[in-house]
């Protein structure tokens, strides 16, 4: 590994562990065996668990009021916040937040800032070394003067809020969690709440959906491994005559997306070198690194949205309605807080009256309704990042012929229980040096040798690079380190009224790229694009690592003008339907949004749930929210019925898929199997020649790969290159994997098939993502909560997805599910993947996920009178004094 200078007298600490999972680690046997004896005790008093659950009734007098406001709750704790100013609204849905969930928002903004190891020590570090070296801070700080008034003044009233509920509290009067740690010896009061502090979560949400970062470095590892042409094989072309794009009409003329022209592409563009065997294994170490970052809102081949809107042409009502379901990382607490937020008199100066899905720690709402439209979202996933493979010697770095100097700043962390480390961030101009952090790394991951995936670099290497000029370097481009006013487009979304109004909104949402639908009350229905799209030189096409020694390279500077991205109102065909699948085919659309879309199974099904209705209700959106037929069931199940197999304990489950219907209920014996065939599958076909960092995880992205295979019985991918004297073909690797699947189902659940559920195997288990993971059990079993057995799985339209490499149990899973008909508002449903607190043992802890497990939704009642009829609390803010 190159050791590259970092400013540091001596190489900090290694981190504990690159996972966020394992931040918090007792030091000493001492304190462990303390923490046990008084969190014993703290559990049998119930005076110290409810010592910072919120007041909700009565009167509180709060400081920065102006006026009265009233703060009404239903039975499962959903706040509704009526107000007479804007200033006192975001005022309230900032104290109320902190009431709820200030621990998870003080933990955020530590992450985002990159101060996690101040409260936990070195096991934060690993992630405070990236998200230092990216400056999410920094950005943050920037972005702030470039809001409008309008929106600073809610943030400012936000945090306004927030220390209204700090003021003369304790931290363990805040949570819990405070108080353990106060246990272990941390010292802490929290800080104030600023405007930045909500910002920066703005480019925490950017980073996890931040597009194809992992496939630009899976591909350069599968190339480098199995060759350019076997490597295709593995990150195949979107299907665009099998699943349509999200938008099936319209073009760009004069720089401006049309949806009633023809359109015309623009070819196809050239890929770019991928570098030495030096660049591998650079790009390998990095991607090690980055798997340390906390994924707050999910990471993985899972993690994507369904979202989707008819006009009334398709519904019993004769009015439109929308559907949203976004599928991101399981936490406890959930991602998403429930609010609604409501000038008593709508003006100017008070222009809201919104219910929705908010993030805690930022004020106003991020998907729902007002009174006139409603909006739903869907990671678009463009192209925003590229790294670059770069040519470095001391400080300077290669560029067109010419040494260039690398710019430099110093970061200094303060690490709990231990001395600062002093970070120097190096960048180029595309980016900072990720790989100055891979001395830093767990190397234990990266499965790099010099007989395995080394030796095999040369036969794809570029010919150009020429690693005796210098070390080698992974530089990233990012649209999100340019500060860009997004927060404008959330407080905006919440006040429009009308399409013009909603896409005026969405121009200023720079990262990351969503689709949006939409729907009024009026009976319009419509998509919009949005985000920050590189215009990149035609030797960049952003597949693989380009070379960052050519200015061939580098992006132009300029951006896919935003009235230039695909937009369509009132389609032909009634409905508009988005899982993540390409937006538009490139034929007809010159820019490019990216190569590495969804490849479309959850969209094609939604569109035939879809299209076979014409009489639509609430009801029948939310039962297609919950179809859980699979896709690649359907496409490998013939392939089983033909494999002969011995009669009787071996069959069993092969008897089980000849009356298997391909649904994924958690009852599902045929399901369990099928299941468990895949994995095996999977493992057998790919775990021989790919390294660890590229494995198959099962998602749609291997749906694909597979199915193309089963139509190839003589692949190389059959064979398993471990096996000296035989070449395996389709059927040998089927039979095995139908044989180890029996057995591996008699050791989990039972030697009988018929006792086999897919719900025993796919539990939901909810973690909190510190404490929780504590490694202490008496500790995790006060914040943690679990067993849920669900159905659905990856890349079905009931996505809980699962992770191949490690087992069965949910990883990402649709954090919310919510259905808006536009007749009637007080019939909206909803429902969110935890509950509206964030204190454990809170009876709104997690009193929402009993019903989202049975696929049950909450009433979602918007007008004062019914907010009023389903309050179960009354809470009166007054000004103080």
């Amino acid at each position: 590994m190159v050791d590259h200078d970092t400013g540091a007298d001596a190489p900090p600490a290694k981190p504990s562990s690159p996972s966020w999972s394992r931040w918090v680690r007792w030091t000493t046997a001492v304190g462990v065996l303390l923490a046990i004896v008084l969190v014993a005790a703290l559990t049998t008093a119930v005076v110290g668990v409810r010592r910072s659950w919120p007041q909700t009734g009565g009167e509180l007098a709060i400081s920065g009021l102006e006026a009265e406001v009233r703060v009404g709750r239903d039975d499962h704790g959903i706040p509704q916040i009526y107000a007479d100013s804007t200033h006192d609204l975001m005022l309230a849905q900032g104290f109320v937040h902190a009431q709820d969930r200030f621990y998870e928002m003080d933990v955020r903004r530590h992450a985002t800032a990159g101060r996690l190891s101040e409260l936990f020590g070195d096991a934060g570090l690993e992630t405070d070394l990236v998200v230092r070296t990216l400056g999410w801070r920094d950005v943050a700080e920037k972005e702030l003067g470039l809001l409008k008034p309008a929106t600073r003044s809610a943030l400012d009233a936000y945090a306004e809020g927030v220390n209204a509920y700090l003021e003369g509290r304790s931290s363990s009067e805040m949570s819990l969690e405070y108080t353990l740690l106060g246990i272990t010896g941390l010292d802490y009061q929290p800080e104030k709440w600023s405007a930045v502090d909500s910002v920066a979560w703005l480019k925490a949400m950017a980073w996890d959906l931040r597009g194809n970062l992992e496939e630009e470095i899976g591909r350069a590892v599968a190339t480098a491994t199995v060759g350019a042409t076997r490597a295709e094989d593995l990150y195949p072309a979107y299907p665009y005559d099998e699943r349509p794009p999200v938008v099936q009409q319209g073009g760009v003329a004069d720089g401006v997306f049309d949806q009633d022209a023809s359109g015309a592409g623009a070819g196809s563009l050239a890929r770019p070198p991928v570098g030495g065997a030096g660049a591998v294994r650079a790009l390998a170490k990095v991607h090690d690194v980055l798997a340390g970052v906390p994924a707050l809102l999910g990471r993985g081949d899972g993690l994507g949205s369904n979202a989707w809107v008819v006009d009334g042409d398709h519904t019993e009502s004769g009015a439109p309605i929308l559907a949203n379901d976004p599928h991101l990382g399981i936490s406890l607490p959930g991602v998403w807080t429930q609010v609604g937020l409501h000038c008593r008199t709508l003006s100017p100066e008070c222009p809201y009256d919104v219910a929705g899905f908010s993030f805690s720690g930022v004020p106003g709402v991020v998907i729902g309704h007002n009174r006139e439209i409603a909006w739903g979202f869907t990671n678009l996933g463009p192209d925003v990042t590229d790294l670059y493979v770069e040519r470095v010697t001391g400080d300077e770095w290669e560029y067109d012929g010419q040494q260039l100097p690398l710019t430099r700043r110093t970061e200094r962390i303060q690490v709990r229980d231990g001395e600062d480390v002093e970070l120097t961030v190096r960048s180029t101009s595309h980016g900072p040096l990720l790989s100055d952090l891979a001395r830093f790394a767990d190397e234990d991951g990266i499965e790099l040798t010099e007989d395995g995936l080394l030796d095999q670099v040369d036969a794809v290497a570029d010919g150009r690079q020429d690693e005796s000029a210098g070390d080698v370097a992974i530089s990233l481009a990012w649209t999100a380190l340019t500060p860009r006013p997004t927060a404008d487009a959330l407080l905006a979304l919440d006040r429009a009224g009308d399409w013009t109004s909603f896409r005026k909104a969405l121009s200023a949402f720079a990262v990351p790229g969503q689709n949006v639908v939409y729907a009024d009350t009026e009976g319009h229905i419509g998509y919009q694009a949005t985000g920050l799209v590189p215009i990149r030189r035609p030797g960049n096409d952003g597949r693989l690592p380009a070379a960052g020694w050519s200015k061939d390279t580098a992006w132009t500077g300029e951006f896919v003008p935003y009235d230039a991205l695909p937009n369509v109102l009132d389609p032909d065909s009634g409905i508009i339907a988005t899982a993540n699948q390409a937006v538009i085919d490139p034929d007809r659309y010159p820019p490019h949004l990216t190569a590495d879309w969804d490849q479309g199974y959850r969209s094609e099904r939604i569109a035939q749930l879809l299209a076979a209705d014409d009489e639509l209700s609430v009801e029948a959106m939310s039962a297609i929210q919950l179809d859980d037929r699979s896709a690649i069931g359907e496409a490998l199940t013939p392939y089983l019925l033909d494999v002969d197999l011995p009669r009787g304990y071996y069959s069993d489950g092969q008897r089980l898929l000849r009356s298997w219907n391909y649904q994924q209920d958690p009852d599902s014996a045929a399901a369990a199997y099928f299941n468990v065939v895949w994995r095996e599958l999977l493992a057998r076909t790919f775990s021989d020649e790919l390294p660890k960092v590229i494995q198959a995880d099962g998602g749609h992205r291997w749906f694909s790969v597979v199915e193309t295979l089963l139509r190839r019985g003589r692949s190389p991918w059959w064979d398993d290159v471990r096996t000296d004297d035989k070449i395996e073909r389709r059927s040998d690797i089927l039979r095995e994997a139908m044989v180890a699947a029996r057995d591996e189902l008699t050791a989990l659940e039972s030697p009988s098939a018929e006792e086999w559920t897919w719900g025993a195997l796919h539990e939901l288990e909810l973690r909190s993502s510190t404490l929780g993971e504590s490694g202490i059990g008496i500790v995790e079993r006060l914040f943690n909560r679990g067993g849920w057995e669900v159905g659905g799985g990856g890349s079905l339209v009931d996505a809980t997805a699962w992770d191949a490499r490690e087992g069965y149990d949910v990883v990402t899973a649709p954090s919310m599910r919510m259905v808006v008909p536009m007749d009637d508002l007080d019939a909206a449903r909803w429902i969110n993947l935890t509950g509206a607190s964030g204190h454990a043992f809170h009876p709104h802890y997690t009193d929402q996920t009993d019903l989202w497990a049975r696929g049950e939704t909450l009433p979602w009642v918007f007008s004062e009178q019914a907010v009023r009829r389903a309050a179960e609390d009354t809470l009166l803010l007054t000004p103080e004094g």
